[in-house]
């Protein structure tokens, strides 16, 4: 653990989806390059929790912040600079189709403001070097593995060098063996200090790479 103030802090949350109450009296604190696990059935409120530190889900009740941000008093016009603060990964990639590998990643670069071709590419290349994807750069999605495309996934995610990334059962669609170089590859970014916070319903995954696990039952949030 860091001595750094906390990068997630939640006190006496409760969350909703439309009107419903899906987690009650949520206290957490995960400080920086902390790795995490939220575990639990479907439909525990684990997507729902991951929501609300994106700024999908309001913060009605209770206080939090998320990489410096206010949750109870997000304004709609901050949310995409929280989100510059944040990577996240889902389960189905959300790639774009008809784009390279290369040019999903300038995409979102140049959605999240950037316009120096030159720094663009330079920073395009550096996370494709960090996934294991240098020489993947001019491949289309679909010539990519599920691994792969995971891979591109987490480049995309850390293009705006973040401070938190949230995934969503990112090895969920993947072999053991590809799972665990996913893993390997997501440590090696809570090492450098950014913090991993993931959904999943692997045990054996958590076994094999053990962090700090969150239980989400019964509309409750507790350490395991």
């Amino acid at each position: 653990m860091t001595t750094d103030a906390p990068i997630i802090s939640l006190k006496d949350v409760n969350v909703f989806q439309q009107k419903n109450l899906v987690l009650s009296q949520v206290n957490l604190q995960i400080s920086p390059g902390e790795f995490v696990y939220l575990i639990g059935r479907t439909g525990s409120g684990k997507s729902s929790f991951l929501k609300l530190l994106y700024g999908e889900l309001p913060l009605i009740q209770g206080t939090g912040q998320v990489a410096g941000f206010q949750l109870n008093s997000l304004k709609e016009k901050e949310i995409p600079y929280l989100r510059r603060k944040l990577g996240i990964v889902f389960q189905d990639f959300q790639l774009l189709p008809d784009r390279s590998s290369r040019e999903n990643l300038v995409f979102v670069l140049r959605a999240t403001g950037w316009t120096d071709k030159n720094q663009i590419m330079e920073r395009v290349n550096e996370v494709l070097g960090k996934v294991g994807l240098d020489s993947k750069g001019y491949k289309m999605p679909h010539e990519l593995s599920g691994g792969e495309q995971q891979r591109l996934a987490i480049a995309r995610a850390l293009l705006n060098d973040p401070e938190v990334i949230l995934a969503d059962e990112p090895s969920g669609n993947l072999d053991p063996e590809t799972s665990n170089g996913i893993m390997r590859l997501f440590f090696d970014i809570s090492k450098n200090g950014c913090a991993v916070v993931m959904a999943t319903h692997n045990y054996t995954l958590i076994e094999r790479f053990p962090a700090r696990v969150i239980l989400f039952d019964q509309g409750k949030v507790a350490e395991q």
